[in-house]
């Protein structure tokens, strides 16, 4: 049974809107600073159930930042939490593509950006390595085939570059016959299956809004995988389909969705701001995001009902082992796209060490401190 709040649902939602202003580093920085904050610092959530939610996160398509912070909402304030939740987490950067869009169409590039990114860019590696290595400490141990499980998600997220929904799957079903044997296997197997039941899509074209809401509600609904997962997809439709943007264009979409805090997949909102101004940024944001909302609240109960049966918990058990050696070997991606030279290592070395010694120095601050340290040496180092 779940326990009685230990906070009012405005200090969730002002938690959410503080995170999605400040939370830089797409998922796997995301996930960590939820865990860091909510379960470790603040102790409003349990370890327990926010192992449901990344579970959950990671078996249904969507981004899984986005997904994770909709249940943890709903843990104790149900729907209307849900609901208010992802709204907070998303509207800042929401609003920050907005502008950066604005800025773009009006001045045409973003160098400036892009220096700042050199520098926050590596500083986020730092971070979200402290975070992925407590993150493993609390959450495995030295639970041995835990700590395969994660290490074998772990490597095949570094070599791929990629993450692939059917690695969870088999992580919590073979940590499951690890622990429980393979009686009952089968009916377990279509309670889970029967809680992630994909949504029939209509097609229908009535004008380039509605070719907008089509693409990305496909996107949002059968696109697996956290961050940048979506960007294939996306760019076969606006750049090869639809040619609403060009190829520089489109990287530069990428590269804000780097640039900007909150889920890495709110660079819709940009693409759908280029494409068809403000409407269409509201639109490509609705859509992606509207089938990740349903894909969390409606099988939530059953998470909430069953997540503490010791069957259904050693399955989540298996795929929060895959999920966060999923993380960590995204930290490796990510590294070496973003250290790409000695300042950019030194910057990235110097926010770990910073943060494994002074406990509560304020994210914020690192990143307004690395942003100053990218455009420095962008444009004043040789």
């Amino acid at each position: 049974m779940t326990q009685p709040a230990n906070y009012t649902l405005r200090q969730l939602v002002l938690y959410f809107l503080k995170l999605g202003t400040w939370g830089f580093g797409g998922p796997v920085a995301l996930a960590g600073y939820m865990h860091r904050d909510l379960v470790e610092n603040k102790k409003w959530i349990t370890e327990e159930d926010y192992k449901e939610g990344l579970a959950l996160a990671q078996l249904a398509p969507g981004p899984l930042a986005a997904q994770l912070g909709i249940y943890l909402g709903y843990v104790h304030y149900r729907l209307l939490g849900a609901t208010l939740a992802g709204l907070a987490f998303v509207l800042p950067s929401f609003l920050m593509v907005i502008v950066l869009g604005y800025c773009y169409t009006r001045w045409q590039g973003i160098p400036l950006m892009q220096a700042v990114f050199y520098g926050v860019g590596a500083a986020v590696i730092g971070i979200i390595s402290t975070s992925s290595y407590k993150l493993i400490k609390k959450s495995i141990g030295a639970n041995i085939p835990l700590i395969l499980i994660c290490a074998g998600a772990a490597a095949y997220t570094a070599i791929t570059a990629s993450e692939n929904v059917l690695l969870f799957l088999l992580a919590g079903i073979g940590y499951w016959l690890y622990k429980h044997g393979r009686s009952l296997l089968a009916a377990k197997s279509r309670k889970v299956a029967n809680s992630f039941l994909l949504p029939v899509l209509l097609t229908s074209h009535h004008g380039k809004l509605w070719d907008i809401f089509w693409f990305y509600l496909k996107a949002g609904a059968f696109v697996f995988g956290s961050g940048l997962a979506i960007v294939p997809f996306l760019y076969g439709g606006v750049v090869k389909e639809y040619g609403w943007l060009n190829e520089h264009q489109f990287m530069d979409a990428v590269a804000v969705a780097m640039i900007t805090p909150g889920p890495v997949v709110i660079t819709v909102g940009f693409i759908g701001y280029l494409s068809a101004g403000l409407s269409g940024a509201a639109v490509a944001a609705f859509a992606t995001f509207f089938p990740c909302y349903l894909f969390t609240v409606l099988p939530a109960p059953f998470f909430r009902k069953y997540g503490k049966n010791p069957g259904i918990k050693t399955f989540v058990d298996g795929i929060t082992a895959a999920a966060i050696g999923a993380i960590t070997g995204a930290v490796i991606v990510l590294a070496q796209r973003s250290l790409t030279d000695g300042y950019t290592i030194a910057i990235a070395v110097i926010v770990a060490l910073l943060l494994w010694r002074l406990k509560h120095l304020p994210e914020p601050l690192i990143i307004l401190a690395a942003a100053l340290a990218g455009i420095a040496i962008k444009y004043f180092l040789p």
